[in-house]
């Protein structure tokens, strides 16, 4: 693949995620620097998962597809890691978008005029952009400290550039990239003497070498898997130890361009760890500190304040999970209604023709009464609706997560690892993680001629749906539903749920599931009855 796409941005994002959620332990693991608050891992993939979740479906222009991607960062940014990380995205992109200006007729670059050079080249467009982007970061940390994650950074970035000059491929470009991530990444045991007393190397950089080994993955079309290094020997004393600010304060902020180094150093003055991203008025502000009042009465001197969120790290770090946590799902059906409250789940009716409001999520948090809340809206038009609710839910001061569940099938994956023990971040990444890696597809009858993306469909046809869009348009159910598996398998997969509709006939489920076995003996097949309308079959792949 020789060419930076919104496909490769598609791919990039998902391999990525997928890889920091297989990772997040281990890197939480090595969290030592800048505090032992073990969350490293965590805050990447919330970071990242943000990321994606910004990223719109659909037909998009380049451009369109990196500016959100990297404001979904820069919003959802969590931690030290992960504020770093929304600024390299966001410098790459930007830097990318200046270099490659295909969706614009000219090739001015609309934050200082000057002209990008249409002839550079893909390979040499993404070195001089990981260039930028470690620059940027560099310039957004108040006191840089080398041995983290800015150093795996800038070695990425001169690896790249290296093999760039030397006139290699996009490809080759990005291995450069990578070993030079890699190989600076066991070096920063020696430069951080926190590092060298535990015996760990940076967890930034750790999760910065696994999101580039995912580029690494789809620019070869091989996949590679970063193995996080383990620990080794520690020499000194432990980690644990060290003494430091006792509180991590985060927020947004609005305030002009022009303010924002200033404020940098006044906060640098009240704590350490001090990182500001962003631009164009908006900002992500991050810093370590015993005063949380004076921190956020640095960002009302210059500006509105938002989304404040403050962790105590004493707090943090037992590690002991909250009481009390409900998970609210959506669902469309009596049989999924059960399904999900066996499960531990509260229900809401919804589905086709059966919208559920924001006002019902409401009261379902009210009747909890827990302090901690999940919501699987499961399907696409209630992510918005129970978005609303949580924002609500949030100013009475709980916690509420909504894992963007798009299918009852991604609901199902998720409340199967849910884990009322765990911490609330942990078991919130395991729901979206299990969400993240399944995919869905169904099967209609059509009730109304219609264009679809499969084509022209007349009423009485079957409909085959993939990840929500039809791809097929068939003359019975069996050959649909049998082509949506075919089409979710394709991309690999241990585990098919089938869920029946209401009056289907069994014989479809029963012909999908023989269709499998004879096909994929590898493919394990579950199959239940959900109950609900308009598709008699659901499928899920994971």
């Amino acid at each position: 693949m020789e060419e930076l796409t919104v496909e490769v941005l598609r791919a990039w994002a998902r391999t990525a995620l997928a890889e920091l959620a297989r990772a997040r332990t281990e890197i939480d693991e090595l969290n030592v620097y800048p505090v032992p608050d073990g969350d490293t891992g965590t805050n990447l993939y919330l970071t990242w998962e943000a990321a994606c979740d910004a990223l719109p479906r659909g037909e998009l222009t380049f451009t369109e597809a990196i500016q959100a991607f990297g404001r979904g960062a820069l919003l959802g940014a969590r931690g030290n890691s992960g504020v770093i990380t929304s600024q390299l995205i966001r410098a790459c992109g930007n830097r990318l978008n200046e270099n490659l200006p295909r969706d614009r007729t000219d090739h001015t670059d609309r934050t200082d005029g000057v002209l990008a050079d249409p002839r550079m080249s893909e390979a040499a467009a993404f070195a001089d952009a990981l260039t930028y982007a470690a620059d940027a970061a560099y310039g957004a940390v108040a006191q840089p400290v080398e041995g983290t994650m800015l150093t795996v950074a800038r070695a990425a970035a001169t690896g790249a550039m290296t093999a760039a000059n030397d006139g290699k491929a996009l490809a080759d470009v990005c291995l450069a990239a990578v070993a030079s991530a890699r190989q600076a990444l066991t070096k920063t045991t020696e430069q951080l003497d926190v590092l060298r007393r535990a015996g760990v190397v940076d967890a930034g950089g750790a999760g910065l070498v696994v999101i580039l080994g995912a580029m690494e993955s789809v620019l070869t079309g091989r996949q590679v898997h970063v193995d996080v290094p383990a620990r080794v020997e520690p020499q000194g004393e432990s980690a644990e130890s060290q003494d430091g600010p006792a509180y991590e304060v985060m927020y947004l902020l609005d305030a002009p361009d022009d303010k924002v180094g200033d404020f940098r150093q006044s906060l640098a003055v009240l704590g350490d760890s001090v990182v500001v991203v962003g631009g164009d008025g908006l900002w992500n502000v991050h810093v370590h500190t015993d005063d949380v009042g004076a921190a956020i009465e640095q960002g009302i001197d210059i500006g509105r304040p938002h989304r404040i969120r403050v962790t105590h790290f004493a707090d943090q770090n037992h590690h002991e999970p909250a009481p009390g946590r409900a998970v609210i799902a959506v669902v469309a059906g009596d049989g999924l209604a059960e399904l999900y409250a066996e499960a531990g789940a509260r229900v809401i009716r919804g589905g086709p023709g059966r919208r559920c409001s924001t006002g019902e999520l409401l009261q379902a948090i009210e009747k909890s009464q827990a302090p901690e809340i999940v919501i699987l809206p499961n399907d696409q038009d209630s992510i918005a609706v129970a978005e609303a609710a949580a924002t609500a839910a949030r100013q009475d001061g709980l916690r509420v997560a909504v894992i963007p569940t798009r299918a009852q099938v991604q609901g199902l994956a998720a409340i199967a690892v849910h884990d009322p023990q765990r911490s609330f971040d942990d078991d919130v990444v395991h729901l979206s993680a299990a969400a993240g890696q399944t995919r869905h597809g169904a099967v209609t009858i059509a009730i109304k001629d219609a264009w679809t993306m499969a084509g022209r469909c007349r009423i009485g046809d079957a409909l085959g749906v993939v990840d929500g869009d039809f791809a097929l348009i068939t003359e019975d159910l069996e050959t649909a539903a049998v082509g949506v598996v075919d089409r979710l398998l394709g991309g690999g997969g241990e585990l098919l749920t089938i869920v029946t509709g209401r009056d289907a006939d069994p014989a479809l489920a029963e012909a999908v599931e023989r269709h499998v076995r004879r096909q994929r003996k590898d493919v394990d097949v579950v199959v239940y009855d959900g109950g609900q309308d308009r598709y008699p079959l659901l499928i899920g792949v994971e």
